[in-house]
């Protein structure tokens, strides 16, 4: 019955910045993990940043260095700060969040005009 909704995707320019959230319809109980993953077109899903509920986090080498993981103390949002972005991060970007039951978003689609 939880449900993850994805929001603040859309176009911006090489170089901009954009700040994707994801909120839980209702409370999530012993969240182990949240994080972001993306699918550009025509490739794998692949991993973008993870934060455990420690607070360890996790990126991809990709965008480290320029995409910042973090989560409300409740842990049940999750926010992904992407600076400096390039054309090679457009992509549908999901959220998750891992329990013993693991929940995904829909997808908020990015895209980085050159």
């Amino acid at each position: 019955q939880v449900q993850l909704v994805e929001s603040g995707g859309g176009l911006v320019q090489t170089g901009g910045s954009l700040r994707l959230s994801c909120a839980a319809s209702k409370s999530i109980f012993s969240v182990v993990a949240m994080g972001w993953y993306r699918q550009a077109p025509g490739k794998q899903l692949e991993l973008v940043a993870t934060i455990t509920s420690g607070g360890t986090t996790n990126y991809a080498d990709s965008v480290k260095g320029r995409f910042t993981i973090s989560r409300d103390a409740a842990e049940n949002t999750v926010y992904l700060q992407m600076n400096s972005l390039k054309p090679e991060d457009t992509a549908v970007y999901y959220c998750n969040t891992r329990t013993p039951k693991e929940y995904w978003g829909k997808g908020t689609l990015v895209t980085v005009a050159s």
